[in-house]
């Protein structure tokens, strides 16, 4: 009866105990990590896009400044549509909770609708004088809470999970 012989690998390399292949890491090569796999490629996109830290006055002057900003653009393109300034609005005070630095977080939900009031000016219809303009003002904001309510909380949420995880994180 003939015996078949086995190859050796094709590094050469054996075991000297039993003949086996050594394992990867024996042999000097690098395995990845187990349980890491690399981000998806949408996560890699977002990780290139520039990530400020905003202070809590910096916050404050950058949601206020856009809002108003978007406010004068809605208003000279849209012709003071209080919903298209609502929908904005979220995405303004989601960026805003984003960017805050660590030390000033808990500032976020405050700035936002301080914010929302001050880009509301050119939006509200306003009639004649001071006293229409704040009437105007003061309509908006009663029909418009639901967008500003959206937005606070999505900012509240978003400082509130950053600061957990920066607890939990200064707890390892």
């Amino acid at each position: 009866m003939e015996q078949h012989r086995t190859r050796p690998p094709h590094n050469g390399t054996r075991r000297p105990d039993r003949g086996a292949p050594l394992p990867a890491q024996a042999r000097g090569e690098r395995r990845p990590p187990m349980g890491r796999r690399p981000p998806p490629p949408v996560v890699q996109s977002l990780r290139r896009l520039p990530n400020p830290r905003l202070t809590g006055l910096g916050g404050g002057l950058f949601c206020a400044g856009l809002m108003l900003a978007l406010g004068f653009l809605v208003s000279l393109l849209f012709g003071s549509s209080l919903t298209l300034y609502g929908v904005l609005f979220v995405p303004v005070s989601v960026l805003t909770s984003v960017w805050m630095r660590r030390g000033d977080l808990l500032t976020a939900p405050i700035i936002v609708p301080i914010a929302f009031a001050v880009g509301l000016l050119p939006v509200a219809d306003g009639g004649g004088g001071t006293s229409g303009r704040l009437m105007g003002l003061f309509t908006a904001l009663a029909t418009q809470a639901g967008w500003l309510y959206a937005g606070t909380l999505a900012a509240g949420l978003i400082a509130l999970v950053r600061r957990i995880r920066l607890v939990r994180g200064r707890s390892r």
